[in-house]
């Protein structure tokens, strides 16, 4: 295949499949609600997560978590009518991969290299380094969220789950560009495992 080919329709497909239900979850939103736009929200993940298994044949990790945790969370809410319950997502999702890294720092593993290792090659210290910071930043998020959700409104919240924690992360990972490339190893991306 040349490099002129244009991209499979699979590839095409993957950004609709991942941010197509959250734009659709942002229209319902500004309509009619928080709790409207997670009851469209929740189908429309599960549909992402299907066809986005198979086009690809696998499902990322994190894809697989939020969207268990949006069922879980965006159904209670829908449930008991709660909106509460569906900003508390953030919360649980950021305070468990914060509390995941970290157990996995204290038993001398770096677990980030379990999402990142197939695509970045460093060295054991880059990769605990690494792994710290994005345990941090797991927490930090885990607090706001629960700081913002108490009090701000939910069209302010919801504008600070999709803006705000989409533009954090994006500096968080700008910041990290430093540390990978002091820490690059030569020897290329190894298989996560």
């Amino acid at each position: 295949m040349s490099n002129d080919a244009p991209p499979p329709a699979r590839t095409k497909l993957k950004p609709w499949l991942e941010f197509g239900p959250l734009g659709v979850f942002l229209l319902v939103n500004v309509k009619w609600g928080l709790l409207p736009a997670t009851a469209v929200l929740l189908p429309l993940s599960v549909v992402a997560l299907a066809l986005l298994w198979k086009l690809e044949g696998h499902v990322p990790k994190l894809t697989l978590i939020g969207t268990v945790a949006l069922l879980v969370f965006g159904g209670l809410s829908l449930v008991l009518h709660d909106e509460e319950l569906v900003k508390l997502k953030l919360t649980a999702i950021y305070g468990l991969l914060g509390l995941v890294l970290a157990i996995g720092l204290a038993r001398g593993k770096a677990p980030i290299r379990a999402v990142l290792g197939a695509n970045l090659s460093m060295t054991e210290a880059g990769w605990r380094h690494l792994t710290a910071r994005t345990m941090v930043f797991c927490f930090f998020l885990a607090l706001l969220n629960e700081v913002l959700r108490r009090t701000l409104t939910s069209d302010q919240w919801v504008t600070f789950k999709v803006f705000g924690v989409t533009g954090l992360t994006f500096v968080f990972l700008l910041a990290q560009a430093p540390l990978i490339a002091r820490h690059a190893s030569e020897d290329g991306p190894k298989p996560a495992g």
